[in-house]
C-alpha cells in the first residue's frame, strides 16, 4: 500500500513532533483494555533515522521507551521508509484474512524484534504508510492496583477437544476473559448449542474441574499456554443423557464417575455450610452417601473433592490432624513446608477458628486476603475427620498466582517456598490497617533492655500479626566503626536465619617458588592459609616453608596462557578471589632494590621443522622467570644476558656440570624428592656453594641465549642487536626466551614445564561418627565478627559521613 498524499505534506520534523506529543499523552492516560498495536523493530528504527536526521539528539522524548531503541546518530541522508512491514513477527506473512488467524513467532522479544505503539500512534503512521498486517493486542491488568498494567503478547493458547467425537481445535483466548466467553468460543468453533455444552479443565489429558463458573477469569481458574479444555456434549437433543458430564472425585489418585444433571441455572443444594458457604451452586450429584453437617463445619469448601469415603470412618476415635497431601508431580517442597505449618499448634488454632476479622484486605503488600484464605482453607481440610489425602491444587494455584515462581511442576527450594508464604501470610493477616513512620532512635548507652523494647514497640507498630506472634523475634547487631570507635548497637526482627555450614576453617594452597639468584631449582610449596584470609597470610606462609631471609621477599604472581597475567602485590587482597584452578607462581627477589622495574622472561619454543622461505614459528610454553633491577641502573643487552644465566644455572645438564657434579646431582635429586621434602628444598644454598656458582657463571658466559626484547610498540628486538643502554619506560618489561632444540637439550627444562593448580580437587571423606554437624558450631558461625570493608564503614558510622 503506497502512502496517503496528505502524508508527503508533512516533513520529517513535523512528524517526530506530532508523534512525541500524542506519545506524552497516550502514556498518562493508558487503562486497562486499551489497543496496542505490535511494529516491527527494523521498520520503526527505519522511521526514526528518518525523523531524527537533522537533529543533534537523536532522542524522540528522553523520557519514552518507544524512542530508546534507535541508534545514537541518524543517518543525514535517511530515505522516508515504505510501507509498514510486520511480515518478519508472523509465521505465514502471506496471510491476509482475519487477525485471529495470524500467529506470531513464539520467541519474539519486544525491543528487539517488536515495539508496542498506542493505537493513537499507530493510526496515525498506518495512515501515513499504510501496510500491515495489523497486530492488536490489549492491556490487562497483572496485579491489585489499576495502575499494574502489561500488553498480553501471547494470549493463552487452548486445545479444544470435542467428546464424543473427538475432534480437535486450537484458539486464542486472553487469561483475563470469563470462563463464560471461553465456553462461548467453544461452542462457535465446533457450531454447538450452547446449553448442551459443558468444559472441564483438562489438563494433562484428565479431567480435573467442571469449569461451571462462568464469571471466573481463565487466570483465576489457572488455566496455563497450551493446556487442554475438554468440551463435553450431554445432551442428543431430546432431552435424554448422551454418555453424560462426569465429575470425577480424585484425592487419593484415582478417579470415581458420578452420574450427574448439570444444571446451568444455581439450584439449592442441601448440603451447605457454615458462614454461608455451600456446595457447588452448578451440580446437583445423585449420589448415596450422607455427609453429616459437622464434617462440613470442618472443612469449609466450595467444592466436594475431599468428601469421598468420609461415610465410613468413625470420627470419634480417629485422631484429627493425620491426613497426607497428594502429590501434584515435584510438590514435595511445598507438601512438607505445609505439613510444618498447620501442625504448628497456634496455627492449628487460629485458623480453624474465625480469623477472617483479622485479614488486611486493603494492603497494598499483601494478597488480598486470598493466600490466608487459601491455606485456610486447606488447613481445615488437613484438621478435618479423616484420612483420605488432600489435593492441595487450589492453594498451588492461588500460590503460582502470586508467586509465579512456584508454577509448573518444577522442583523448587522448600524453604524459599516457607519465607514467600510466611510473608504473605503475614500481610494479608497484619492488624495495622495504616503503618505509621517511626524513626529510630540511638542508643545514647542506654541498657539493652531497653533499647530491645523501644525496637520491638516500633516494629509491632507496623507488623503485627499472628505470624508476628508466633514466627518473628530480635538479634542484637553491634557495629564498632574501626576509624572513630563508634559504637552503634540496632535490634533487628527476624523471622527465619541463615546459617552458615560448618566448615573447614583452613585452605590448602599449592604455589610454584623460584628464586631470582639462581641459588635453587624452582620447587613445588603446599601450604595451609585461612580459608577467609588475605593474600599476606599466603605470602606469610610461603615465607615460612621456604626460610626466607633478611633482605628478600616474595613477590605472587597468576600466570595465564604461560605469561605473568596480573602481580598479586596487595596484602589485603581476600584469597577467596583465587580460584582452586588458577595457577600461581612466588618470586623470590631482592627486597633492597630501589625503583624497582622487573623483567618478565617468557619461554618460546620452535613449532615444526618450518618452511624454508617462511620463518620459525614459535609457541609459548612454560612458566615464566622473574627478575628484578632498579631503574638507576644502565641495563644493556649483557647485563640482561648475565641475569638470565644465573637463573638457569640449576637447570643446567649433568654433562655441563663437570667439575660440579656433586653439586649438580644433589640439586638434581632434590628436584625429584618427595612433597614434604621438596618444601625443604626452598632452602638457599651456602656461600660457598654460591661463588661456585659465579664462577661457573662467568665460564658460560660464552653462551648467550636468544632474547627479545618487546618495546612499547609491541615490537620484537633482538637484544644481541642493541649496543646502547636499554630504556625503561614502564615498570615491566617483557623478553622473550627463544629457545632453540640444542639450548632444550644443554638444559633441564622441566622444572618450569609442569605447572600445578592452586587446588587439585579430591572427593572429599566422608563424615565420621565422631564429627557430627552441629547445630551451634552454625550458630557460632553466624555469630561469629566480621571486620567491616570500607563502604560498609560509610554506611554504618555517621560520624563519617559527616566528615
Amino acid at each position: 500500500m503506497e502512502a496517503s498524499g496528505s502524508a508527503m505534506e508533512l516533513s520529517p520534523e513535523e512528524e517526530r513532533i506530532l508523534i512525541r506529543d500524542i506519545t506524552m499523552a497516550a502514556e498518562s492516560l493508558a487503562k486497562e483494555g486499551d489497543t496496542f498495536f505490535l511494529i516491527s523493530q527494523r521498520w520503526w528504527q527505519h522511521w526514526l533515522d528518518y525523523v531524527n536526521q537533522d537533529m543533534t539528539s537523536t532522542s524522540v522524548n528522553g523520557s519514552s521507551s518507544y524512542g530508546a531503541h534507535h541508534h545514537d546518530s541518524a543517518s543525514s541522508s535517511a530515505k522516508r521508509p515504505s510501507a509498514i512491514d510486520n511480515s518478519d513477527l508472523i509465521y505465514d506473512a502471506t496471510s491476509k484474512g482475519s487477525n485471529v488467524e495470524i500467529e506470531l513467532h513464539d520467541t519474539l522479544v519486544e525491543g528487539r524484534d517488536y515495539i508496542l505503539l498506542p493505537q493513537q500512534i499507530w493510526e496515525k503512521l498506518h495512515g501515513w504508510y499504510g501496510g500491515g498486517p495489523t497486530l492488536p493486542r490489549k492491556a490487562i491488568n497483572t496485579g491489585l492496583s489499576q495502575t499494574d498494567l502489561a500488553i498480553e503478547v501471547y494470549p493463552l493458547r487452548l486445545r479444544l477437544t470435542l467428546m464424543p467425537k473427538g475432534e480437535r481445535a486450537i484458539i486464542r483466548i486472553s487469561k483475563k476473559e470469563t470462563v463464560g466467553e471461553l465456553h462461548k468460543k467453544a461452542c462457535e468453533v465446533f457450531d454447538l448449542i450452547l446449553d448442551q455444552v459443558c468444559i472441564w479443565d483438562y489438563y494433562g489429558e484428565q479431567k480435573h474441574a467442571l469449569m461451571d463458573n462462568m464469571d471466573k477469569t481463565l487466570d483465576d481458574a489457572n488455566i496455563q499456554m497450551d493446556q487442554d479444555i475438554l468440551v463435553e456434549v450431554f445432551t442428543d437433543g431430546n432431552g435424554t443423557a448422551d454418555g453424560g458430564c462426569t465429575i470425577p472425585l480424585q484425592e487419593n489418585g484415582y478417579t470415581e464417575k458420578y452420574s450427574t444433571s448439570v444444571i446451568v441455572e444455581p439450584s439449592q443444594s442441601s448440603l451447605s455450610a457454615a458462614d454461608g458457604l455451600s456446595t457447588n451452586n452448578y451440580a446437583s450429584r445423585s449420589c448415596s452417601s450422607e455427609f453429616s453437617q459437622s464434617q462440613y463445619l470442618a472443612s469449609p469448601s466450595n467444592d466436594l473433592d475431599n468428601l469421598h469415603g468420609t461415610n465410613n470412618i468413625n470420627t470419634r476415635t480417629t485422631p484429627l490432624g493425620l491426613t497426607g497431601l497428594l502429590n501434584l508431580g515435584n510438590t514435595c517442597f511445598m507438601n512438607s513446608a505445609i505439613q510444618c505449618l498447620v501442625h504448628t499448634p497456634e496455627f492449628a488454632r487460629y485458623f480453624r477458628e474465625d480469623y477472617r476479622q483479622e485479614i488486611n484486605w486493603q494492603n497494598p503488600l499483601g494478597m488480598v486476603g486470598e493466600l490466608a484464605l487459601a491455606f485456610g482453607e486447606l488447613l481445615r481440610k488437613l484438621w478435618a475427620p479423616g484420612r483420605t489425602p488432600v489435593s492441595p491444587r487450589p492453594f498451588k494455584t492461588k500460590l503460582a498466582r502470586f508467586a509465579p515462581q512456584f508454577s509448573g511442576n518444577n522442583q523448587h527450594d522448600s524453604q524459599e517456598l516457607l519465607a514467600f508464604l510466611l510473608d504473605g501470610l503475614h500481610e494479608d493477616l497484619n492488624r495495622v490497617k495504616h503503618k505509621p513512620y517511626i524513626k529510630s532512635k540511638d542508643t545514647d548507652g542506654r541498657p539493652d533492655e531497653e533499647v530491645a523494647d523501644e525496637y520491638w514497640a516500633n516494629h509491632i507498630a507496623r507488623n503485627d500479626s499472628i505470624i508476628v506472634d508466633v514466627c518473628q523475634g530480635q538479634y542484637k547487631s553491634t557495629l564498632v566503626c574501626p576509624v572513630c570507635g563508634k559504637v552503634s548497637v540496632t535490634f533487628d526482627p527476624f523471622m527465619y536465619l541463615s546459617l552458615p555450614l560448618q566448615s573447614a576453617s583452613t585452605r590448602t594452597m599449592t604455589v610454584m617458588v623460584f628464586t631470582s639468584d639462581g641459588s635453587a631449582l624452582p620447587t613445588t610449596c603446599t601450604v595451609n592459609v585461612p580459608k577467609h584470609g588475605r593474600c599476606r597470610d599466603l605470602i606469610q606462609a610461603l615465607s615460612n616453608a621456604c626460610s626466607l631471609k633478611n633482605g628478600e621477599k616474595l613477590l605472587l604472581a597468576e600466570i595465564r596462557g604461560h605469561m605473568i597475567n596480573q602481580l598479586l602485590e596487595d596484602p589485603l587482597m581476600l584469597l577467596s578471589t583465587i580460584k582452586d584452578d588458577d595457577r600461581l607462581v612466588a618470586y623470590k627477589i631482592l627486597n633492597v632494590v630501589k625503583n624497582t622495574i622487573y623483567l618478565q622472561f617468557v619461554h618460546r619454543r620452535e613449532v615444526g621443522p618450518g618452511n624454508i622461505n617462511s620463518s620459525v614459528a614459535w609457541e609459548f610454553y612454560g612458566i615464566p622467570l622473574l627478575a628484578s633491577i632498579s631503574r638507576d641502573e644502565i641495563v644493556t643487552g649483557a647485563a640482561i644476558q648475565e641475569i638470565l644465566q644465573r637463573m638457569l644455572f640449576p637447570m643446567l645438564g649433568s654433562e655441563e656440570l663437570q667439575p660440579l657434579s656433586m653439586s649438580g646431582s644433589s640439586m638434581n635429586a632434590a628436584s625429584h624428592s618427595h612433597q614434604d621434602r621438596a618444601n625443604k628444598a626452598c632452602l638457599d644454598s651456602d656461600e660457598s656453594q654460591l661463588k661456585v656458582q659465579e664462577l661457573n657463571c662467568k665460564s658460560e658466559s660464552t653462551h648467550k641465549m636468544h632474547l627479545q626484547l618487546v618495546d612499547e610498540n609491541n615490537a620484537q628486538v633482538d637484544l644481541s642487536s642493541v649496543e646502547n643502554p636499554i630504556m625503561m619506560p614502564g615498570s615491566s618489561i617483557v623478553l622473550f626466551i627463544n629457545w632453540s632444540k640444542k639450548d632444550l637439550n644443554k638444559y633441564d627444562t622441566h622444572h618450569f614445564e609442569n605447572h600445578p593448580e592452586v587446588f587439585k580437587y579430591v572427593p572429599a571423606p566422608k563424615r565420621t561418627r565422631g564429627e557430627p554437624l552441629s547445630l551451634y558450631a552454625c550458630l557460632d558461625a553466624f555469630l561469629r565478627e566480621e571486620p567491616l570493608v570500607p563502604e560498609d564503614m560509610w554506611n554504618a558510622c555517621l560520624n563519617l559521613r559527616t566528615v
